[in-house]
């Protein structure tokens, strides 16, 4: 995995859910995120067996999460007890150009900015939700991160997932990013590639739940 595509990942990321500068270590980037279930985040940037053994076993407090650019089925005997594993996930990347992203009947489309962050809302013709997504620059023409692209169950298969990631994509080119990164789902990770994105390979998924005893 190109460890400056993970890097760019990261620094978005942070952007986008307002977390704690990364803090650069030996083997990735340590982020404090401040949430309950959600406390902190180790990126491993060129994970093996001896390094995800000793994280585990000494990162133990409830909250904590890991990532790693590797499957599950590489990665999980070598996990500490106390883990479990979180959803499947990708690491993908797409160049930005404008493209149309035409409004669909029945459906209003909202869109604001702040803090380096633009969110888009798609709703229906009551004010119901029906589809969302971010996404953040840590700087004038840096790479843009997509996150939290999510479509209501009602109002799936009506191309508002592909309306959301064209707007968000033309907001980005517009501010001078030519490129852009997301964490993608099982789920989305085939609207990603519809679009044009390009798999570069797992993001498996790691949360301590309890303290050892």
């Amino acid at each position: 995995m190109d460890a400056g595509l993970i890097r760019s990942w990261v620094e978005g990321w942070v952007v986008s859910r307002g977390a704690a500068e990364p803090r650069v270590e030996t083997w990735g980037f340590t982020v404090d995120v401040g949430l309950s279930g959600h406390v902190t985040r180790h990126v491993l940037v060129d994970a093996d067996e001896a390094l995800v053994r000793k994280v585990t076993e000494t990162a133990t407090a409830p909250g904590t999460w890991l990532k790693v650019f590797l499957p599950e089925p590489t990665v999980a005997p070598w996990v500490a007890p106390g883990w479990r594993f979180h959803d499947d996930g990708f690491l993908m990347s797409a160049p930005l150009m404008p493209v149309a992203a035409p409004a669909r009947d029945g459906y209003h489309v909202r869109t604001w900015t702040r803090g380096g962050v633009t969110r888009v809302l798609v709703v229906d013709e009551g004010g119901a939700f029906a589809a969302r997504g971010q996404v953040a620059v840590p700087g004038p023409g840096r790479t843009a991160v997509f996150d939290q692209i999510e479509t209501s169950v009602d109002h799936r298969r009506k191309g508002l997932g592909s309306l959301v990631m064209r707007t968000l994509g033309n907001v980005a080119a517009d501010g001078g990013s030519s490129d852009a990164v997301l964490g993608a789902t099982e789920e989305g990770r085939a609207l990603y590639e519809f679009l044009g994105w390009r798999t570069h390979g797992p993001l498996t998924s790691l949360v301590r739940d309890v303290s050892p005893s």
